[in-house]
């Protein structure tokens, strides 16, 4: 959508929209591909194995609830949601947060560790596959480093934002 410049907008250049839709178009791609690679092999969306990711990584294996959200870049509703989930498929479990009373704690089960590593080598291939393979050392290095910039400054850094996991 192209507009007089009066308006004071700063219209992406042909350049930048061709970027833009180029993006938008691979990252759809990608996390499509990711997510039915995960349902056919792992029998689970990407989603919830970023969740078992993060709890597998973390300290015995647990995360505050709250600490999960942020992590995984989604709301407490729908990290509930799929704790649920997860928790009827025998890979997760919650106990209650000793130091909160209102807190809770995702656990990451033996059951989830060990569908967790059946499930790994599956999608560290399709990850390479469909992203790493097709660039060379030099372009994978700058992707990182673009992610990386772009990131940072998406950061929030006033307390009071509204985040995705504060809601």
């Amino acid at each position: 959508m192209k507009r007089a410049p009066a308006d004071g907008t700063r219209w992406l250049t042909d350049e930048e929209q061709r970027t833009w839709r180029a993006y938008m178009h691979a990252v759809t791609l990608l996390d499509d591909h990711l997510d039915r690679q995960l349902q056919r092999d792992a029998g689970m969306p990407h989603i919830y194995y970023g969740l078992l990711v993060q709890l597998a990584e973390a300290p015995h294996r647990r995360l505050r609830m709250t600490e999960l959200a942020m992590q995984v870049k989604i709301t407490r509703s729908r990290l509930s949601h799929a704790v649920a989930r997860l928790e009827k498929n025998g890979w997760v479990r919650r106990e209650d947060c000793a130091s909160d009373k209102r807190g809770q704690l995702a656990v990451l089960t033996d059951e989830g560790y060990e569908v967790l590593s059946h499930a790994a080598p599956g999608h560290v291939a399709a990850v390479r596959q469909a992203l790493f393979d097709r660039l060379s050392p030099q372009q994978r290095d700058t992707l990182g480093e673009i992610m990386e910039i772009i990131a940072e400054g998406l950061q929030p850094k006033e307390a009071g934002a509204d985040l995705p996991w504060m809601r």
